[in-house]
């Protein structure tokens, strides 16, 4: 069974980290390709070793993911 899963991207310093919120697992690469490549290694690895009550306390059904405008300065 195939699960469609946030993945987050951000340059920081000289690579780029990846972050999944619905589990809260994060991971890094030297490219965005990288990062995400390694997200995906590190989400598998857990539904592999986690058991069924663990990813159910962690996994999060509902994120939003928006904008929000606020006064700088």
């Amino acid at each position: 069974m195939n699960r469609h899963l946030t993945a987050i991207i951000e340059k920081e310093g000289s690579g780029y980290v990846s972050f999944c919120p619905e589990l809260d697992i994060a991971s890094q690469g030297g490219t965005i390709q990288e990062a995400k490549e390694n997200l995906k290694e590190a989400l598998s690895l857990f539904f592999e070793c986690a058991s069924k009550s663990e990813i159910k306390q962690r996994l999060h059904d509902e994120i939003f993911i928006t904008n929000v405008e606020v006064a700088v300065g």
